[in-house]
């Protein structure tokens, strides 16, 4: 039998992730209940603060007036 195995690591994005979750709390000085209920908020505010910066970063195109 032809086995092979295919390890791949995604963990660098996750450790920083981790590491900015980490800041935060420890800024915040946030307690233990505060600090698990951010693991699970923290991400959506920090996407819906740059999703707004990305559209607002974006150009606007308008479509051209066909005048007849």
């Amino acid at each position: 039998m032809d086995r092979s195995v295919k390890i791949e690591q995604h963990s660098g994005l996750g450790m920083i992730w981790f590491i900015g979750w980490l800041f935060s709390v420890g800024f915040l000085r946030l307690g233990f209940w505060k600090g698990l209920i951010a693991l699970f908020i923290w991400p959506y505010f920090m996407g819906a603060h740059f999703a707004d910066s990305a559209d607002a970063a974006q150009p606007v195109i308008e479509s051209p007036v066909h005048q007849e």
